[in-house]
C-alpha cells in the first residue's frame, strides 16, 4: 500500500498547488506563486486555516475586492507569458460572484486563472445558510454555477477525495496553451475542513511540459503553396506571438520576406515601434499604414490572434477580392476564423519552419522598403502632430500621452483596458521593448487597470509600472491600490479625468445621439443629467489611502508630477485634467454598432443608413 498523509481537503489542495511546475524548452519554473484571498464564512475555516498554517512555499496576498484581486492574478499571469499564476479564494455568494467578471476576462484572453470560491454545505444540513441561493427546481445549484459558462474547466468538490481528480484536470487546462482560461473549483465550506488520508504521491512534484506543437507536413505544404501565390501579404501579430516567445522569429520572418507586420492590442510591442517592417496597429483602433495595407492585402497571415471585430474592423478591413487568410494558432478554433487555411501549431515553430521552406523556394513579397517607409513616415508625422496638439481650454488627451510616452522610458510597462485610452494607446504609443505594453482588450473590462498594474508589478518588480485609466474606470474599481500600499509593491496611476464615460459618449453621438447618460453631471432643474460637472478630487482620494498624489492641469505640472512619482517610495496617483473629446478616431476603419432602425431623429436615421452601406464591405463569415 502507498503511504498516506491525513489532511483537510483545503490543506491537501495547497500542498498540491505548491508542487506544480511547468517546463518550456527544457526550462522548469514553479507554476503557482501563491494565493490571493478575501475570507468569509465560506472559506475562512477551511482555506483560511490552511493558508495560515500549511501554505508551504506559497505566498498569500490579501485582496480588497474579489474582482480586483482576480484581475491582478490575470495581469500577473499575462505578464509572465502564462507560465506562473496566483490562485484566488473567496467566500460564498457575493464574494464568489464578484469573480465571475474576472473569469470571463481570463477565458476570453486565454489567460490561466485558478478560482477557488467557497460554496454552500455539501451535507445540506444547515441549509439555507447565509448568502445561499435556493433554486426551487434544482437544489444542487448554487451561486457558483454562474462560473460554468465563463470557465474552461469547472468542478465542485463535494467529497474530499474528489480533489485528486479535479486538481489534476485543473492543471491540465491551466497549463495547456490551447485550452487555458479560467478554472473554477467550487469548494463547499464543510468539505474544505473534512480530513482524508491522501496518498503521498499526490503531493509529489509534477512538471507540466508545454511541448511546442509542430505543424503537420500536409498543413505546411498547403501553407507554402498559398504564400507562394501571393504578392501583397500582411502579418497580423496577436498575443500568441508573446506567449510563444516568438518575437525574434516574427522579426526575422518579416525582414527576410519583406512582409509588413500589423499588431493587435495583445500583440503590440511584438516589434519595436520603429522597426522597419512594423506597420503599426490595425483595425478599429488602428493606424493608417496597417489599415491601408490590410485593404489591399491578397494574403493575411494571422499569427496568434483571435481576429476579433476590432482587429478586422467588423470584417471590413480586407477589401481585396482575392484576399485569403492563413491562420497560425495553437487553437484550431482561432486558426479557422475567416475561413482561413489552418496551420495549427506553436507560433515560433510555425514561423521558423515556414520561413525555412519559403527561403528554399526563393519567395519574397512585392512590398518594398520605400513603400512602407513612406507610409510609416506619414503616420509618424501624424503622431507627432497629435502629441503636439494644444488647446487653450486645457490639456488634450493626445498631448498628455505624448509627454508620458517621452518621460516614462522604454523599460516602463503601461497597463490599460477600457475607455478612449486603448484606442489612443494602440495608435500612438511608441513601444520599444516586448511586454512593455499590457492591454486587456479581449474583454475591455473597466476596472482592470489599477488591479492589473498591481499584478504586473508583482511580475516585473524591477520595472516602473503605470496604470493609464479614465475616471469612469477608476471609480468602478480601484481597491487594489490599497493592496499595493500594504504590500509595498509600488504602482503609478495616471488618471485621465474627462468627467465621465467619454468613449461611449463619443460613440453615441457619432450614431445620432445628442449625448445622454454618459457624463458625470449634476441633475439640472429640468430633471436631466445635464448640469455642471461633478467636482471630484481623485488625488485627495488616493492620499486618503496612503498614496502620494498630485493634480495637474498643465504640461509643466505633469512633468513635475511624473518626476515626483518616479522618486516616491509608495504608490502614486496623478490626476490629469483633460478635455473631453480630445482623443483620436477613425483612420480608414469602421466598427459596427447598429443605430436604431426606427427613430424620430434624422441624425439617427442617417447613421443607420451609413451603417447599412458599410455592411456591403463586410465578409459574411
Amino acid at each position: 500500500m502507498s503511504k498516506t498523509i491525513r489532511l483537510t481537503m483545503a490543506q491537501a489542495l495547497l500542498r498540491f498547488l505548491d508542487a506544480q511546475y511547468v517546463s518550456v524548452d527544457g526550462v522548469e519554473r514553479k507554476f503557482v506563486r501563491g494565493v490571493m484571498g478575501i475570507f468569509g464564512h465560506g472559506n475562512v475555516t477551511g482555506m483560511g486555516e490552511a493558508l495560515e498554517r500549511q501554505r508551504g512555499g506559497l505566498d498569500f496576498l490579501q485582496g480588497k475586492n474579489e474582482q480586483g484581486m482576480a484581475h491582478a492574478a490575470i495581469a500577473f499571469a499575462k505578464q509572465k507569458n502564462r507560465l506562473e499564476i496566483f490562485a484566488c479564494t473567496s467566500s460564498i455568494g457575493p464574494g464568489a460572484l464578484n469573480m465571475v467578471t474576472a473569469a470571463a476576462t481570463a477565458t476570453i484572453n486565454r489567460i490561466p486563472l485558478l478560482l477557488l470560491p467557497g460554496d454552500i454545505f455539501a451535507c445540506r444540513q444547515p441549509d439555507p445558510v447565509l448568502q445561499q441561493i435556493e433554486h426551487g427546481a434544482d437544489y444542487t445549484v448554487s451561486a457558483n454555477d454562474a462560473f460554468k459558462p465563463v470557465s474552461r474547466y469547472w468542478d465542485r468538490i463535494s467529497r474530499p477525495e474528489q480533489l485528486m481528480t479535479a486538481a489534476v484536470h485543473a492543471m491540465r487546462v491551466l497549463t495547456d496553451p490551447e485550452e487555458t482560461g479560467a478554472v473554477t473549483l467550487a469548494l463547499p465550506q464543510d468539505v474544505q475542513c473534512e480530513s482524508y488520508d491522501y496518498p503521498q504521491e499526490f503531493f509529489e512534484k509534477r512538471v507540466h511540459c508545454q511541448e511546442r506543437r509542430p505543424p503537420s507536413e500536409e498543413a505546411m505544404k498547403r501553407a507554402i503553396s498559398l504564400v507562394m501565390g501571393k504578392k501583397k501579404p500582411l502579418i497580423i501579430a496577436g498575443g500568441g506571438v508573446h506567449y510563444s516567445l516568438a518575437t525574434d522569429a516574427l522579426a526575422d520572418f518579416a525582414r527576410t520576406f519583406h512582409i509588413p507586420v500589423a499588431e493587435t492590442q495583445a500583440g503590440k510591442s511584438a516589434l519595436p515601434w520603429d522597426s522597419e517592417w512594423n506597420a503599426g496597429s490595425i483595425g478599429v483602433t488602428g493606424a493608417l499604414p496597417a489599415n491601408r495595407l490590410a485593404a489591399e492585402a491578397d494574403l493575411v497571415i494571422a499569427v496568434g490572434t483571435r481576429l476579433s471585430d476590432f482587429t478586422t474592423a467588423s470584417k471590413t478591413a480586407f477589401r481585396n477580392p482575392d484576399v485569403e487568410f492563413l491562420g497560425i494558432n495553437v487553437s484550431r478554433m482561432d486558426a479557422a476564423k475567416l475561413s482561413a487555411h489552418e496551420l495549427v501549431a506553436d507560433a515560433r515553430i510555425a514561423l521558423k519552419r515556414l520561413g525555412q521552406q519559403l527561403l528554399a523556394e526563393g519567395y519574397r513579397s512585392s512590398h518594398n522598403r520605400a513603400e512602407l517607409s513612406a507610409l510609416n513616415g506619414e503616420w509618424r508625422a501624424e503622431v507627432d502632430r497629435l502629441y503636439a496638439a494644444r488647446a487653450e481650454a486645457g490639456l488634450t488627451q493626445t498631448e498628455v500621452l505624448g509627454e508620458i510616452n517621452r518621460i516614462v522610458g522604454e523599460d516602463a510597462v503601461i497597463v490599460c483596458a477600457a475607455g478612449s485610452l486603448p484606442g489612443d494607446l494602440h495608435r500612438l504609443w511608441r513601444s520599444r521593448k516586448a511586454k512593455s505594453y499590457h492591454m486587456e482588450y479581449g474583454f475591455s473590462c473597466m476596472g482592470y487597470e489599477v488591479a492589473g498594474a498591481f499584478g504586473v508589478k508583482l511580475a516585473e518588480p524591477k520595472c516602473d509600472v503605470y496604470a493609464l485609466v479614465g475616471d469612469g474606470s477608476y471609480l468602478m474599481l480601484h481597491s487594489e491600490l490599497l493592496t499595493s500600499i500594504q504590500e509595498g509593491v509600488k504602482i503609478n496611476i495616471l488618471l485621465f479625468d474627462n468627467h465621465g464615460f467619454q468613449c461611449i459618449h463619443n460613440l453615441q453621438r457619432s450614431n445620432g445621439s445628442d449625448g445622454f447618460g454618459n457624463e458625470f453631471r449634476r441633475r439640472s432643474q429640468n430633471g436631466s443629467l445635464d448640469g455642471a460637472y461633478l467636482p471630484v478630487d481623485y488625488a485627495a482620494h488616493a492620499r486618503s489611502m496612503g498614496a502620494d498624489a498630485w493634480t495637474v492641469k498643465s504640461l509643466e505640472e505633469l512633468r513635475e508630477a511624473l518626476d515626483a512619482a518616479r522618486h516616491s517610495p509608495v504608490s502614486a496617483l496623478i490626476e490629469i485634467k483633460v478635455l473631453p473629446g480630445t482623443n483620436t478616431d477613425g483612420y480608414e476603419s469602421w466598427w459596427r454598432v447598429d443605430p436604431a432602425g426606427v427613430s424620430n431623429s434624422e441624425k439617427v436615421t442617417a447613421a443607420r443608413e451609413r451603417m447599412e452601406r458599410q455592411l456591403g464591405f463586410a465578409k459574411p463569415f
